[in-house]
C-alpha cells in the first residue's frame, strides 16, 4: 500500500466485509490501516484536473411527455433534470399513465427558470412555484400543473433520475 503525503481525492473499496475507522486518526496517529480495507490516495496536480462543461441544448437524455419533455445532464456524480412544459400539462394526465400512477411519488429539489406551476398534495395543502423560487417537495404523493399561458421551465437537481421514468 502506497500513502502520498498529500492529496485531495480519497478513494475506500471494500475487500470483504465492512469495518469503520477513522482516516483522520489512520493518518495522524499512524494507526495502521485494517487488512480489509483498501486505501487509493490522488495527488491532484494540473495533469489531471479536467472540467466538463455541458448544456441542455445537448442532453444526455430526453423524456418526451405529452405537452413537454425532460432533458438530462449527467455531471460531477450528478443528474440534473430540465423540466419544460407546455400551458394545460398536468402531471396526472401527461405524466402518469406512463408510469402507472395517479400522483407522482418522487421527491424533488430544484429552481423555476420561468412560468408558474402549482403541486397540490392529498392533504390539501397548494403550493405554487414561480420563476426564482427554489422549491423541495417531499415524496410524498403529489399532483402539478402549469399556471397561465406561459410555458413552464425548472431545474431539478434532486429527483431527476427516476422522474418520468
Amino acid at each position: 500500500m502506497q500513502l502520498a503525503a498529500t492529496g485531495c481525492a480519497v478513494t475506500f473499496f471494500m475487500i470483504k466485509r465492512l469495518e469503520t475507522f477513522s482516516l483522520a486518526r489512520v493518518l495522524v496517529a499512524g494507526n495502521p490501516v485494517p487488512s480489509k480495507i483498501g486505501i487509493r490516495i490522488d495527488v491532484m496536480n494540473a495533469d489531471n484536473i479536467e472540467v466538463i462543461l455541458k448544456r441542455f441544448e445537448r442532453p444526455d437524455e430526453i423524456r418526451i411527455l405529452t405537452k413537454g419533455k425532460f432533458e438530462i445532464v449527467r455531471l460531477g456524480g450528478m443528474t440534473i433534470g430540465r423540466a419544460t412544459y407546455e400551458p394545460g400539462w398536468r402531471w396526472r394526465e401527461h405524466v402518469g399513465p406512463s408510469v402507472g400512477a395517479s400522483r407522482c411519488q418522487i421527491e424533488h429539489v430544484g429552481m423555476v427558470l420561468a412560468g408558474t406551476a402549482t403541486a397540490v398534495f392529498d392533504d390539501g395543502r397548494v403550493i405554487e412555484m414561480h420563476r426564482g423560487d427554489l422549491f423541495h417537495i417531499p415524496s410524498v404523493p403529489h399532483d402539478s400543473w402549469v399556471v397561465g399561458n406561459e410555458p413552464y421551465i425548472s431545474l431539478h437537481f434532486l429527483g431527476a433520475d427516476h422522474y418520468a421514468k
